[in-house]
């Protein structure tokens, strides 16, 4: 997976909005106005930030050290950073995404 299909693939989901508020070298991605994704533009292997259920957060890190580290600049215990470097499948990583989408997405405005 490269930049133009993680792009692409965020962008096929309901009213995601991409945006840049960290800066040009920082793509984040939203639902309902919150981050579900955001990605470095300017690091290789590519690399992204993605929500997780704190329970399968730590498994996809025991399970995947190299490839699923604790977020990058984030809360830790919810997000994982996930190196595109080949050892997880193009599968997995729709799924990353998606779990992260329907975290962000299911969450209630107080």
């Amino acid at each position: 997976m490269n930049i133009e299909a993680l792009r692409e693939y965020c962008l096929t989901k309901e009213d995601v909005e991409e945006t840049f508020p960290f800066g040009p070298d920082t793509l984040v991605f939203k639902i309902k106005n919150k981050v579900f994704l955001l990605v470095s533009l300017d690091t290789h292997p590519l690399r992204f930030n993605v929500k997780c259920d704190p329970d399968q957060a730590i498994e996809l890190r025991e399970e995947y050290p190299t490839a699923v580290l604790p977020g990058y600049h984030m809360n830790k215990k919810h997000w994982n950073t996930i190196i595109v470097d080949g050892i997880l499948s193009i599968r997995q990583l729709h799924e990353y995404i998606d779990h992260s989408y329907a975290l962000v997405l299911g969450k209630k405005k107080k």
